[in-house]
């Protein structure tokens, strides 16, 4: 038996690494990092003085599903914390919504091929709340910021 398209994993992990793709790095320009949460992305000739570090948290399955996304925002070169901030605000408009009533983001959630057009599902996800931590330092000078983000989803498990 297989599963429904919106219960597999791999969909829910491909539809949020594509929205992320598509509004971050593609509209705001700001490098993504999906295996390494901390570590400066590797690329090549470029410095990189700020980037969001992806990590996919617990996941549970229901008809009402739920997963964790780690978001760490880092920065470089950032007196005060300043760009940080800007960062922060950058992401967190990308996770909440204003014409919403409940005022959090909407993200599609698609069928994820290797080879074939992605479909849209019926489903998607709903931002359901993000907590943020405090701005800290790290020994390398990288400012860091902790954003993790809940997200619901109908199901069909």
């Amino acid at each position: 038996m297989s599963l429904d398209a919106s219960a597999r994993m791999s969909n829910a992990m491909d539809s949020i690494k594509k929205y992320m793709v598509d509004n971050l790095y593609t509209i705001e320009g700001i490098q993504l990092s999906f295996d390494k949460i901390l570590s400066t992305p590797n690329i090549q000739g470029t410095a990189v003085d700020k980037w969001i570090g992806i990590k996919f948290g617990p996941m549970i399955m229901d008809a009402l599903s739920s997963l964790t996304l780690d978001l760490f925002l880092c920065t470089r070169k950032d007196a005060e914390y300043f760009r940080l901030a800007q960062l922060r605000d950058t992401v967190y408009g990308y996770m909440t919504d204003n014409t919403q009533t409940d005022g959090m983001a909407r993200i599609p959630m698609y069928r994820s091929y290797a080879t074939q057009p992605w479909v849209q599902l019926d489903t998607g996800f709903i931002v359901q709340e993000i907590i943020e931590s405090a701005p800290y330092e790290l020994e390398d000078f990288t400012k860091v910021k902790q954003m993790t983000c809940i997200l619901k989803w109908g199901a069909k498990v």
